[in-house]
């Protein structure tokens, strides 16, 4: 597997993204590409395991790390913080930016995207805007917030803007938005067990300098905006009906509302007249699938749902 990394404009008009790209080695035929849209508060180079299992069946795998991301939190960066227009917007532009970068390379094969957690909200906005561009699409440990803890949130976040300043890292909401979230795991070991049952992940995330920081009142109010964006059904009503969508989560997932919210979330592309989607939850499973104990399982899982709907 060759990994090559390089950076690009992002749609905010004055910062640099950092993205990664594998690709086979062996300069043999490319089946697709799969771009990844990682999650809150984590980085693209995490889903290495899964980009080296696709590489090696002949895929090209690539994602970028989000504004105040990762490698793409420059000198005057902040994490956790987007930008100041429109964050919500931005990161949906910024990852048809690269996608189009990644096409010019590689014009004539299956383009598949996969969102994670929030990457998983970015990624429903996504197809909503640019749907007819990707043969298919994995949405990974989403939810589906209700409209009156949504309009809650981003009342506090306003609140929190006017009073302290967009860049503000708040804690505050923090606790509110996931304080609750390792309340359903009996004698949690870490903050963190809602994350998956390994250990070790678990400890690695942790231990991780770029992962699990706290975001800005900035970055829960374009979170939360991505989120609301979905509850509408003239946003929904432009996606490509016919367009392959795998959703994916573990039943123990809090972000997913144990099931309830993921449920929402398919129930609103069936109602948006989706016809070719399908739902697979998996027992015991907590929010990040790709670093569950049955993470192989998964992988198969999807790869098999790709050579299905994609490939065949």
């Amino acid at each position: 597997m060759v990994k090559e990394e390089f950076y690009f404009d992002s749609r905010d008009g004055e910062s640099r993204l950092h993205a990664v790209r594998y690709r086979p080695d062996d300069g043999g035929r490319i089946r697709g590409v799969l771009q990844v849209v990682h999650g809150m508060a984590e980085y693209v180079e995490r889903y290495e395991e899964f980009a080296r299992f696709l590489v090696e069946k002949g895929f090209v795998v690539t994602g970028e790390d989000h504004l105040g991301h990762g490698k793409s939190v420059g000198e005057k960066g902040k994490y956790g913080y987007f930008c100041e227009q429109d964050p919500a917007t931005v990161l949906v532009r910024d990852v048809h930016r690269l996608k189009k970068l990644t096409e010019e390379k590689y014009p004539d094969v299956p383009y598949i995207i996969m969102g994670h957690s929030m990457g998983s909200f970015i990624t429903r906005n996504y197809l909503c805007r640019y749907g007819s561009g990707v043969s298919a699409a994995i949405i990974m440990g989403t939810g589906m917030q209700s409209r009156g803890t949504l309009k809650m949130a981003k009342a506090a976040a306003e609140v929190q803007k006017r009073l302290q300043g967009s860049r503000h890292t708040s804690r505050l909401i923090d606790k509110l938005a996931f304080g609750s979230y390792g309340k359903a795991i009996p004698n949690p070991r870490t903050p963190f067990d809602w994350l998956s049952r390994d250990e070790e992940r678990v400890d690695r995330y942790i231990a991780d300098p770029l992962c699990g920081f706290t975001f800005t009142v900035n970055g829960f109010g374009a979170l939360f905006e991505l989120v609301s964006r979905l509850h509408d059904p003239g946003n929904l009503a432009a996606i490509p009906k016919m367009l392959p969508v795998f959703l994916v989560s573990g039943d123990a997932d809090p972000v997913g509302g144990y099931g309830k919210g993921v449920q929402r979330a398919y129930d609103s592309l069936v109602a948006a007249g989706l016809v070719n989607i399908k739902l697979k939850m998996y027992q015991g499973g907590r929010h990040e699938l790709l670093n569950e104990t049955n993470r192989q399982e998964v992988m198969e899982d999807i790869f098999d749902w790709i050579r299905s709907t994609v490939l065949k």
